[in-house]
């Protein structure tokens, strides 16, 4: 059954239905080998009636609304949790693991982390999305060579715009 936007949302999605939607806000950056800094990021998630998400997301400059970062890519449900597969136009891919979807939290870890020639070395990500109502709240966590045991780097706090 479709609805009046679209195919109807497939069972396998019902815990992270909340999700649906494009989330705007602002978000602050730092790591122990950069400046801190301030970006606006938008996040969306959306369907087409399969089992999994669609997302992407995108910031840009506060100040001068220069684009920042971007990535795309797909959220699935499994029995054992959640697997998202991400691509960043720097030349990295992320495929990251987590359990299932409780009370809102979606938290996903990388199992594996790959770049291309030129892309900058990441180890390790981690993410955590926190939903509580239209509010999405999002931290990373991230490896490098260079900070070998790892640092938060992102924490953005994103509000439903539809």
């Amino acid at each position: 059954m479709s609805t009046a936007h679209g195919p109807a949302l497939h069972p396998a999605l019902a815990s992270v239905s909340g999700y649906l939607g494009v989330f705007e806000g602002d978000g602050a950056g730092d790591y122990p080998t950069i400046e801190a800094f301030r970006y606006r990021e938008q996040v969306s998630f959306g369907h087409v009636g399969k089992p999994f998400l669609a997302y992407e997301q995108r910031t840009w400059n506060p100040d001068t609304a220069a684009p920042m970062h971007a990535e795309r890519g797909y959220l699935r449900l499994v029995p054992e949790g959640v697997e998202f597969v991400l691509a960043h136009p720097t030349g990295i891919v992320e495929v990251q693991q987590g359990p299932p979807v409780v009370e809102g939290t979606m938290a996903c870890t990388s199992t594996v982390v790959e770049g291309t020639a030129t892309a900058e070395e990441v180890r390790h990500v981690r993410r955590r999305f926190q939903l509580e109502g239209d509010v999405l709240t999002v931290d990373l966590w991230m490896t490098t060579p260079e900070v070998p045991d790892g640092a938060h780097h992102l924490r953005s706090v994103l509000h439903r715009q539809v």
